[in-house]
């Protein structure tokens, strides 16, 4: 995890995950296995942010909504072949 930072935010701090490997850990050993690659999971979560107006001389909030990365997982890798017909599908 690495954690985010932001005065104007509350909470000013939020843990956010980051993956390590490109491929996945799979096997007895926990071997990289590049048939799969690892890629974040997000949640959509609330969060308070800091306007520029003041009352009663507090700062005022509004809602705001972000999504974090709260994890990895392991999804397939496109072979080769796979990748250049749906590309020209996505065109």
């Amino acid at each position: 995890y690495r954690i985010s930072y932001d005065p104007t935010r509350y909470p000013k701090y939020i843990p956010e995950a980051y993956c390590l490997c490109k491929g996945c850990l799979t096997g007895i050993f926990g071997e990289e296995n590049f048939h799969f690659r690892s890629t974040p999971v997000y949640m959509p979560t609330v969060i308070l942010r800091r306007t520029s107006s003041c009352a009663g001389g507090r700062y005022v909030y509004t809602e705001d909504y972000v999504t974090i990365p709260v994890g990895c997982t392991c999804v397939p890798e496109h072979e080769k072949e796979a990748e250049s017909v749906n590309s020209s599908i996505d065109k």
